[in-house]
């Protein structure tokens, strides 16, 4: 029964954000406290001993990396599903008119013969590792610990689909100017066998199987996508403008706003997570652990696709200097800087 004061003195905003003594922005109000599932013992509420519930306890609630008060994390950008598509609209224009103006100047029909072999090569299967990062993505969304961290893996995958359609949409382009290539029909093998591909597929397909929430976003967000970025992405594009191939080079500047954007929430929660009162300093040995882990996994993956993409030069030892440097300042003790 409730209290005659409550009744006469309503609460004016939620209860869990009835704190901040100010009216909730939109973010909170549709991003804060969300989830039911987190209960210790019967995350979805289905008994203890269901393999659903015992998977979430397992690498959820039992993550060595710990926080006292996960949904106390905030996305930097703030972003709710209504400003995301308003964000993703305007990019799907830009990159919409980038198409359409390189095809009507038959932008396709000029590019060399080298330069088409790569391309069939070291761009078009680029969709299967999109993809891995996805679905990476689309899991730790469901495991996520908080709303908060949950929305940002969801708009990640968002993101990577996104590009896995672009990427598809070049592949038939290319097969249409250059149909002997064998453009649509190759990237899986090429994926599957090719030396440039081995080293990424080896560090994607292992994250995929580890299946705590933490590490595997460590391996992916704090190693893989840094080292798809830089090789990927930047390396790619600064090649792609030598060849001629403005298009490309436009792209991956495109898709870099994305990865950005996925970067900077990530250093944020893992920011947030060396903060914790009371778990602040094991988390920093944890993730410090999870990245000695990986990083030879991502530097593999950076030498084999440099190695292919720039022959003989040390395009591969750059970045994985520049990744390294930003891997380095992730963990970062404040009492040890200056």
């Amino acid at each position: 029964m409730s209290d005659a004061n409550d009744v006469a003195r309503p609460l004016k905003t939620w209860s869990h954000l009835a704190k901040n003594r100010r009216r909730p922005t939109e973010y909170e109000i549709v991003s804060t406290k969300l989830l039911w599932s987190t209960d210790d013992d019967a995350p979805w509420a289905m008994g203890p001993d269901v393999p659903l519930s015992k998977w979430y306890v397992k690498y959820r609630n039992e993550s060595p990396l710990r926080h006292a008060d996960w949904d106390g994390f905030r996305d930097p950008d703030q972003l709710v599903y209504r400003t995301y598509n308003m964000i993703q609209d305007g990019q799907e224009a830009h990159v919409d008119g980038l198409l359409d103006d390189h095809s009507k100047n038959e932008h396709d029909s000029g590019l060399s013969d080298e330069w088409v072999a790569q391309l069939a090569r070291l761009y078009t299967p680029s969709r299967y590792l999109l993809h891995t990062v996805q679905m990476s993505a689309a899991y730790l969304a469901a495991l996520a610990p908080a709303s908060t961290i949950e929305n940002c893996f969801i708009f990640e995958s968002g993101d990577q689909l996104r590009w896995v359609s672009r990427v598809a949409y070049r592949t038939a382009e290319l097969a249409t100017a250059h149909p002997s290539i064998g453009f649509g029909r190759q990237e899986r093998a090429r994926w599957e066998d090719d030396e440039a591909w081995q080293g990424f597929r080896e560090l994607i397909e292992r994250a995929l199987v580890t299946w705590d929430w933490a590490e595997q976003f460590v391996a992916v967000n704090l190693v893989a996508r840094p080292a798809i970025d830089a090789a990927v992405l930047r390396a790619l594009s600064a090649v792609a403008q030598e060849a001629g191939d403005t298009l490309l080079s436009l792209l991956c500047r495109a898709q870099l706003i994305d990865s950005d954007r996925t970067q900077k929430w990530s250093r944020a929660l893992v920011e947030y997570a060396l903060r914790s009162d009371d778990h602040g300093t094991a988390n920093r040995d944890q993730i410090r652990g999870w990245l000695d882990k990986w990083r030879g996994l991502g530097d593999a993956a950076i030498d084999a696709y440099c190695q292919a993409l720039v022959p003989g030069s040390d395009l591969g030892a750059e970045v994985k200097k520049a990744v390294a440097s930003a891997r380095v300042s992730l963990v970062e003790d404040p009492a040890t800087v200056g």
